[in-house]
């Protein structure tokens, strides 16, 4: 039942972004107006799914590489929701749902079969810590979209290409602070991730920190991200510049989250996902 509710919410999605991209087209409220209207659909779809998966599975669906994808898509779909309800920023959908559709994409394709819970998972911690950094993730990756746009809004006032690719962007002072509102935001969730993990480790392994790949790229992320708030809190740093260090520290978020279990070997591989 949980394969059939994540296959709909996916083609839901997909629907959603072809809203999306029409009303970047056209500019067409109705066409945003319907494009959410249906990406919250595939949102509870989606969470259908995953609390199906739940109960089949008797345990928190945390421990698969394909459950891990399609939490962090259905995180990034809800958050993206909440910031189109206070925000209203205009044409971020756009940028969004293709990071929704590839993260889905990337989870149809890994085996979805559910697996026993490994005996060092059997923990209180598993949802919590999970759900924490998986949710970090999702803010990390929205303010990388923002941070995207802000480099091609950027770039057309720069160039003085005033045309229709710049009255269909937020301003520039609008994403500078959705991406700052984004890390402070994030940052906290990360650190708490951490320390979390450091909880489970010790009740798991009996050590807190063993310089595990997964621990190490974790650590590595969260001083970016430090790095980034400490500049713009300090220093003030603002605009292209923080821009362009969000899409690094969002770089080495998809390496903590996909290439240490791929291209690392530790404690974590066999929980892929973590």
């Amino acid at each position: 039942m949980d394969k059939f509710f994540f296959t709909l919410a996916l083609l839901v999605y997909c629907v959603s972004f072809v809203g999306f991209f029409i009303h970047m087209l056209t500019l067409r409220k109705e066409a945003k107006r319907w494009a959410l209207v249906v990406l919250t659909f595939g949102f509870i779809l989606h969470g259908t799914s995953i609390g199906a998966r739940w109960i089949e599975a008797g345990r928190p669906p945390f421990v698969s590489f394909h459950e891990a994808l399609s939490l962090v898509a259905f995180f990034l779909a809800g958050l993206y929701l909440l910031l189109e309800i206070k925000y209203r920023l205009k044409t971020i959908g756009t940028f969004v749902t293709p990071i929704i559709l590839v993260t889905m994409g990337a989870a149809a394709a890994q085996p979805q079969k559910i697996v026993p819970l490994p005996p060092a998972l059997h923990s209180v911690w598993l949802p919590i810590h999970a759900t924490i950094c998986f949710v970090a993730y999702a803010v990390f990756a929205l303010a990388f979209c923002i941070s995207v746009m802000y480099l091609i809004q950027e770039r057309q006032i720069k160039q003085k290409r005033l045309g229709g690719l710049f009255r269909r962007l937020p301003s520039l002072d609008a994403l500078d602070v959705m991406n700052e509102r984004c890390i402070k935001v994030g940052f906290p969730l990360l650190t708490i991730g951490i320390v979390t993990g450091s909880i489970w480790a010790e009740e798991a392994w009996g050590r807190y920190w063993g310089w595990d790949p997964k621990e190490t790229w974790s650590l590595i992320t969260w001083f970016l991200y430090a790095a980034i708030l400490h500049q713009r809190l300090t220093v003030g740093w603002r605009g292209k510049r923080a821009a362009i260090m969000t899409i690094i520290g969002f770089c080495a978020v998809l390496f903590t989250f996909l290439g240490v279990n791929f291209l690392l070997h530790g404690e974590h591989s066999y929980a892929t996902g973590f």
